[in-house]
């Protein structure tokens, strides 16, 4: 069997239309998504880029890898496993489609072939899946059917800055995004994340013939629709070379996001911090006929980035190492078993502000280590269920909730620390590595 692990980065679940979005975003993927399998409770361990894949390719949780925040340079905790280390050792032909060693040099470990088309761009987030099919494909075609092959595909289609190309930039907003009768964009213009977008909003102006400014936010809400109906386009091209090639029942796709994308929600406009459901539910879609994942059902047990080394590694047929702590998805992904292989699970994020967030069936808690950037409060309690856009905070009226939640969460840091003898919390003891930006300006200002 093959492995086909496709990553979209900032992708947003609930801007898929298999998973109920109005807007018709992804048709291909929807189509294809009709004979695999959803994962509607899929949560990210950390957030943003790198905690994130870091866990997805060790099989293990930030805390235990060691990488919290979003920067370059670093490595792993020693020790740790490494899923395209381990498939190669197991005679897969391992190959990287990607450009996330320019952040992690170390990420190229146990790919024989490592493909990084995006130098020809001007920034590492400009790596589109059409980009990326350009090396793809042709890759693909050379060495499907003549060995087993495990192909990680990483795109950025939708990344900041939303830039889809002009015969669909406007496929889902008519009107006038500088309309001055529109004031939309007020709350956003007072951020660094405004100062931040300078270039690109103007390029958005210089597009539309006007001078601006950009005044309604729907219309970057319907830029970011428009870059996942021009990914669908070229994700469709690439899951069209398994059938082409004869290997797509014998090839276990796996489709996902690192982390979503907030759209304003909390006062978070267009980037990917917060621990809110926009932003660490991703999707994930599996397909495996000839593995018995199929059918177009859904999978609503709690599940992680970790678990997917776990999984692959028994779709192999090979063992997982002690050191993993993800779950095999795969008597779940084959309806064999509807027994949750978690009860509760924990995110992190250390890189705009630093927080914890564990969720269980129903309820999930959030508490702040620093200050926010977005006058959030410190502990948040949200009802799921019944709140799923998390409009409510419970945290008061609610409170044997939070506080059962909130004893669970720090129990298992403080379980954790002790285990691997460092010296605290690192996302309470670490500095937050990219909103100290944020916090300078803001000192600025002042003066």
């Amino acid at each position: 069997m093959n492995i086909l692990l496709l990553t979209i980065d900032s992708l947003r679940a609930d801007h898929l239309g298999c998973y109920g979005y109005s807007r018709p975003t992804t048709p291909n993927l929807d189509s294809w998504a009709a004979d695999a399998v959803a994962v509607d409770r899929f949560y990210c361990p950390g957030v943003p880029t790198t905690p994130v894949f870091t866990s997805l390719l060790t099989g293990q949780l930030p805390l235990n890898h060691g990488i919290v925040s979003h920067r370059g340079g670093m490595s792993p905790r020693a020790g740790y496993p490494w899923l395209p280390a381990l498939l190669q050792h197991a005679c897969y032909t391992t190959t990287a489609v990607d450009n996330i060693k320019r952040l992690l040099p170390w990420f190229t470990d146990g790919f024989e072939y490592y493909i990084d088309p995006s130098h020809r761009h001007g920034h590492i987030w400009s790596a589109s899946t059409q980009t990326l099919n350009q090396r793809t494909i042709p890759w693909l075609r050379g060495h499907a059917g003549k060995e087993p092959f495990f192909l990680f595909v990483h795109g950025w289609d939708a990344h900041t800055p939303y830039l889809p190309p002009m015969d669909v930039r406007h496929a889902f907003y008519p009107g006038d995004p500088c309309d001055p009768a529109c004031d939309s964009m007020r709350m956003f213009r007072r951020q660094y994340f405004h100062v931040r977008s300078a270039d690109w909003l103007k390029q958005l102006c210089d597009d539309l013939g006007k001078p601006g400014p950009i005044t309604d936010v729907d219309y970057l809400v319907a830029l970011y629709d428009a870059c996942l109906l021009h990914m669908d386009r070229h994700v469709a091209d690439l899951l069209s070379v398994l059938d082409e090639s004869g290997v797509a029942d014998d090839t276990l796709v796996l489709f996902l996001g690192d982390h979503g994308e907030m759209m304003g929600e909390h006062d978070i406009y267009f980037d990917h911090h917060g621990l809110y459901e926009g932003n660490i539910n991703p999707p994930l879609l599996a397909r495996w006929p000839n593995g018995g994942i199929a059918g177009g059902r859904r999978m609503g047990q709690l599940a992680q980035h970790q678990d997917l080394a776990a999984t692959i590694l028994s779709a192999a047929g090979q063992a997982i190492p002690e050191r993993m702590d993800g779950f095999d998805l795969l008597p779940l992904l084959r309806g064999e078993n509807n027994q949750p292989v978690r009860e509760w699970l924990t995110s992190e994020e250390c890189t705009w502000q630093a927080a914890w967030a564990i969720r269980d069936a129903t309820h999930k808690l959030i508490l702040a280590r620093g200050p926010s950037l977005h006058n959030q409060p410190g502990a948040e309690l949200y009802d799921l269920v019944n709140d799923p856009g998390e409009t409510t905070n419970l945290y008061l009226t609610e409170y044997e909730v939070a506080e059962a939640l909130e004893r669970r969460l720090e129990g298992w840091i403080a379980e954790r620390v002790a285990a691997l003898g460092i010296e605290g919390d690192p996302v309470r003891h670490e500095n937050i590595s990219l909103g100290r930006r944020w916090f300078e300006w803001l000192e600025g200002r002042k003066g």
